[in-house]
Parts: C-alpha cells; sequence; structure tokens
C-alpha cells in the first residue's frame, strides 16, 4: 500500500510539472463566444511604452461617484462633492449642475462655461473622479472570496484580486483573463496576463473597468497535487 501511494504522489507531482503554465510565453487563449476576440499580453518593451488597457478618460460619471473639484486661482470654489440620485452636483454661485452621464473632461468644460458666463474670466477647472461609486467588478474562480466588488477610485487587476482576498492554493497564476464588454456594440473581449510577470515588474498591472469580469482559472496540475494529497493523508494517519 504504501508502495502505491508513493506511485501516485509521484504521478502527481508530475503533472504539477507539466501544468505549470501555458506551453508558449503570451500565447492567446481561444474562447467559445463568437463575438469574443482575444488578445494576448504584449511584451515587457511593448508594456513599458503603451497602455495596452484602456485609460478610464472616457468614463462616464455616474449617480454618487465623489468628485474633486478645483479652480484654479479660486481656492474658495475647491471641493469635494457626490453626485446625487438624480446625477447631479450642487456648486456655490452655479447651483445644481448635471453630472451624471459626463466624462470628467465634459464636466469640467461644462462648469467652467457656466462660471465664465457671469461669474469668472477664462476659468481653469479641473475634475477628479475619487471613488467610482456606481461601477462594478466581478471576480470569479479560483480566488478566496468570489462576488461583485465596487470601483473606488482607479484599481488595477492586483487590487481586485487584493479584494477578493487573493488565489487559492490552486490557481492558475499564468492565465488570469479580464472579460471586458464594448458598452455600444456588446462584443466582448478577453484578455489573458501573467500575474507572475506582473508581480515582477515585467509586465504593467493593468486597470480593471466597470463591469469587468476577472475570471482565475484553476491549474490542472495544482488540483491533481491537492487531492492526492487529500487522498493520502488519512493513510499517514493510519500508520501512526
Amino acid at each position: 500500500m504504501a508502495g502505491m501511494v508513493f506511485l501516485a504522489v509521484s504521478l502527481g507531482l508530475a503533472a504539477c510539472a507539466s501544468n505549470s503554465g501555458p506551453s508558449a510565453e503570451g500565447a492567446p487563449m481561444a474562447e467559445s463566444q463568437s463575438a469574443t476576440s482575444v488578445v494576448a499580453e504584449p511584451s515587457a518593451a511593448t508594456a513599458a511604452t503603451a497602455n495596452y488597457i484602456p485609460s478610464t478618460e472616457d468614463y462616464r460619471i455616474g449617480s454618487q461617484d465623489l468628485l474633486e473639484l478645483q479652480v484654479f486661482g479660486v481656492a474658495d470654489l475647491n471641493r469635494t462633492v457626490r453626485v446625487n440620485s438624480r446625477g447631479f452636483i450642487s456648486l456655490p454661485l452655479i447651483g445644481m449642475v448635471q453630472a451624471a452621464g459626463l466624462t470628467s473632461e465634459q464636466l469640467e468644460t461644462s462648469l467652467a462655461e457656466k462660471l465664465a458666463k457671469n461669474y469668472l474670466q477664462n476659468p481653469q477647472v479641473s475634475v477628479f473622479i475619487k471613488e467610482y461609486t456606481s461601477q462594478r467588478v466581478t471576480v470569479e474562480g479560483a480566488v478566496k472570496k468570489p462576488g461583485v466588488f465596487p470601483l473606488k477610485g482607479r484599481t488595477t487587476l492586483l487590487q481586485a484580486l487584493a479584494t477578493a482576498e487573493g488565489l487559492t492554493s490552486v490557481a492558475d497564476a499564468n492565465g488570469v483573463k479580464i472579460f471586458r464588454a464594448d458598452p455600444q456594440t456588446g462584443n466582448r473581449t478577453t484578455l489573458v496576463f501573467d500575474l507572475e510577470k506582473i508581480r515582477l515588474g515585467e509586465l504593467r498591472d493593468p486597470e480593471v473597468r466597470n463591469d469587468d469580469i476577472v475570471q482565475v482559472g484553476e491549474s490542472t496540475g495544482k488540483s491533481v497535487a491537492k487531492e492526492l494529497i487529500e487522498f493520502v493523508l488519512p493513510f499517514r494517519l493510519l500508520s501512526f
């Protein structure tokens, strides 16, 4: 019996070695959905010079988002405000202003126009989104606490995974996927990332966006090894 157990464990460890990662570095993973396109992770050189995950410059402000407003040279107008349930913010001099549905750049233009109409000459307005309260990201698969989490400020992939309390012992860190839907066409893009390279600084930690789905798969080798250990442990206890 001891010999059989030893053989089973050896085979499990061999499976771990053969399933430790993708066969070709950065190779795209095929998806079954016809509307899904797969983007391979970029090389370290590319990641250092380009944003391969789109930024939040086109993010649309939503209800309950927290905004920081600054008017250059007029400190009394600087403030932090939360968008109300109707999508408006309230400001001195100009009163209620529609914010929901606009990008930060569009809101800057709107506020500057209103201030310039009766109060300031050529006002310079800056809008920063401090909390993306109306935004959500889903983290599923081999994580300790899968679920849907609010995005509060700009959030990277590693930060989103930390919110889900990290990876399980059988997680495949070499092929973490982000599923992203185009809000206009509905087509879905799949992006694949190697967490080890991100942690080592070889790849940039990508930013997650509203309605992204982060999926962590299981490593076949790690799963087999875990099952074998759970199978062998009772026999080891009986031997004492």
